[in-house]
């Protein structure tokens, strides 16, 4: 017979959920959460002790290439650091400061290890387009999990407890961990090093020192490393934030880091998130475009055609937040460079510079030193469509061309006749060069005897 509902058995009423059984079942069972302290007065040590016993057994660290190792107790860690992550989560109760030196000691355990060397890729796979060719550690089951408890303790716990746990020697080594080449990894340290630059404040001037140390340290020694687009991606929100007028401090460092930042041939793997900071710098103050543009121009590429397009786009970028008053003192400079594109021989560089002549702000500023300009730009267009090779280059000339007549006929008709007139002395002194070599030549031949080599009869001694 079975059990009547209104059994007194039953009493007092209580709806049989599946997580009622479970609370009835006295044994263990693995990946359970944490025990709670609703179980009678002792529950909040059992509670304690049960997390304690969890974060102790995360202090094992596995490489996941190891054949000795077990699958079992590695997918066991994973659960017990889910369950003190779940702990972390929770907004019923703070967490007992007594935790926090075994969390923080796990946390160091598991992240702060030796890298593997770089491999050959390391560039390549850091490309936007190319994630799939990355390096993938294959300890991220658990790495994803600690520093999801990092981040946790950072935004939870209030930044002077941690003052002791998180110190200079730890950033370092977060910082250190940049040089990881899974993406995975360095978008986890993004999140958490900004977090850290957020909530202690005593660290910010430390902190941005640490990084401008690794920037310089690719610049001028190693030009290897995978994490400066995601240092520059922490700068561009710390540049946000900045006040005007800038202080000294951050202008020297536009000037002694992000600049030459544009020399490695690394690049294109962080331009995008360079550009930007550079970028806040001139909106912030627009008189530094000056300073800027000239950074940029000393540090052109001479073989690199890729880093040309990226370069010549974010000058035209810069361009929209120029100074008007700098116009016309940086006119000259910009347009040379962008006409030496337009005459390379790649044609993707020379369509990307000819399509800078439909930016309105960049026809501005060259129309405020025509003078100048026009000498250079109409020189440059008139052997492009004599000598370039490709026909899309040379209709884009045209186009540019048609534009720059109708801005001042008569300056660019003077700048032709300068330019045939350059020529037509050119070809003149090219006849007076040959007419000096055929006299030479005469006048060597008349005297032959004296150029004749002497004649010997070698005699061999088979």
């Amino acid at each position: 017979m079975g059990i009547r509902r209104d059994s007194p058995k039953n009493s007092p009423r209580k709806k049989t959920t599946l997580k009622h059984l479970f609370d009835l079942d006295p044994k263990p069972y693995v990946g359970s959460p944490l025990p709670s302290p609703r179980r009678g007065g002792g529950g909040t040590d059992y509670e304690h002790d049960g997390i304690l016993s969890a974060i102790s057994y995360c202090n094992s660290v596995f490489t996941f290439t190891d054949p000795q190792e077990s699958p079992s107790q590695q997918d066991l860690k994973r659960l017990k650091l889910m369950d003190v992550v779940s702990l972390l989560k929770s907004p019923k109760k703070p967490l007992h400061e007594q935790l926090f030196s075994p969390l923080m000691s796990m946390v160091s355990v598991n992240l702060f290890r030796p890298l593997p060397p770089p491999s050959k890729t390391s560039i390549v796979s850091a490309l936007p387009d190319d994630e799939e060719l990355s390096t993938f550690t294959p300890l991220w089951p658990h790495l994803q999990l600690v520093y999801d408890i990092l981040l946790r303790l950072v935004l939870n716990v209030d930044s002077r407890k941690l003052k002791d746990y998180i110190d200079h020697q730890f950033i370092r080594n977060l910082l250190y961990l940049f040089q990881s080449e899974d993406p995975r990894e360095r978008e986890s340290l993004k999140n958490v090093f900004h977090r850290i630059y957020s909530r202690f404040t005593s660290y910010r001037s430390f902190m941005r020192k640490a990084m401008n140390e690794v920037f310089l340290h690719y610049v001028f020694e190693t030009e290897k490393h995978c994490g400066i687009g995601e240092l520059l991606e922490i700068w561009g929100s710390i540049i946000n934030g900045f006040g005007v007028p800038l202080k000294e401090e951050h202008k020297l460092f536009l000037m002694r880091v992000l600049l030459p930042l544009h020399k490695p041939k690394g690049l294109q793997v962080y331009h995008r998130q360079l550009a930007y900071c550079v970028s806040q710098f001139v909106q912030k103050e627009p008189a530094l475009a000056g300073v800027v543009v000239r950074g940029i121009l000393r540090y052109w590429p001479i073989t690199n055609c890729h880093k040309e397009v990226l370069l010549i786009g974010e000058l035209e970028e810069l361009v929209e937040n120029i100074d008007p008053d700098q116009y016309r003192t940086l006119a000259l400079p910009l347009c040379s460079r962008i006409t030496r594109c337009f005459n390379s021989c790649n044609s993707q560089v020379a369509e990307r510079a000819l399509y800078v002549w439909n930016n309105e702000q960049f026809v501005k500023m060259a129309s405020e030193a025509m003078e100048e300009v026009f000498p250079v730009v109409v020189e440059g267009m008139e052997r492009n469509l004599k000598l370039h090779w490709s026909k899309s280059v040379k209709q884009l000339t045209e186009n540019v061309k048609a534009m720059l007549e109708e801005m001042d006929p008569p300056l660019y008709d003077k700048c032709l006749r300068e330019i045939h007139h350059r020529e037509s002395e050119a070809h003149r002194e090219q006849i007076k060069r040959q007419q000096k070599w055929d006299q030479i030549e005469t006048a060597a031949a008349k005297h032959s005897h004296f150029l004749q080599p002497t004649k010997t009869i070698c005699v061999s001694s088979h």
